[in-house]
């Protein structure tokens, strides 16, 4: 046996409509489910990335097929680090900075790679790194 691969990853937000806004806008992600004050699902690659208002998830019992969903849910910043190819994070900094993002980090990684560092609108800090920062292929 073997874990595959990181199928879905999430952050906490209070205020989905500015994080939606933020994710499909700046980083061109497709949002495929939205419930209201609750969540909101973006396709991300091979995976989801799932972004809950923890006023809601750590609190209201969430049903899946009428299997009870554990709830769950956190305050405060959190971290995610989205895949790019090594070669398009010029093309990402200057985007970025087109959008008005601050970046707060650009890191020329020891082995190879780079990342840039700025924040989503809950105060997340978000990442887009070559695999090569962790001595991985872009197809890994």
């Amino acid at each position: 046996m073997r874990i595959a691969g990181v199928l879905e990853t999430c952050l906490y937000a209070s205020d989905l409509d500015a994080i939606e806004q933020f994710y499909t806008t700046v980083l061109g992600l497709e949002v495929f489910a939205r419930v209201e004050g609750r969540h909101v699902f973006f396709r991300c690659g091979h995976g989801v990335f799932l972004v809950f208002n923890p006023d809601r998830t750590s609190n209201e019992q969430s049903w899946v097929a009428e299997v009870p969903v554990p709830l769950h849910g956190t305050y405060g910043p959190g971290h995610m680090a989205f895949a790019v190819a090594d070669s398009e994070i010029p093309a990402w900094r200057r985007r970025l900075e087109q959008l008005g993002v601050t970046i707060e980090a650009d890191i020329p990684w020891p082995r190879g790679g780079r990342s840039l560092y700025f924040r989503d609108p809950a105060g997340n800090s978000i990442e887009l790194a070559s695999p090569r920062i962790w001595g991985l292929s872009e197809r890994d």
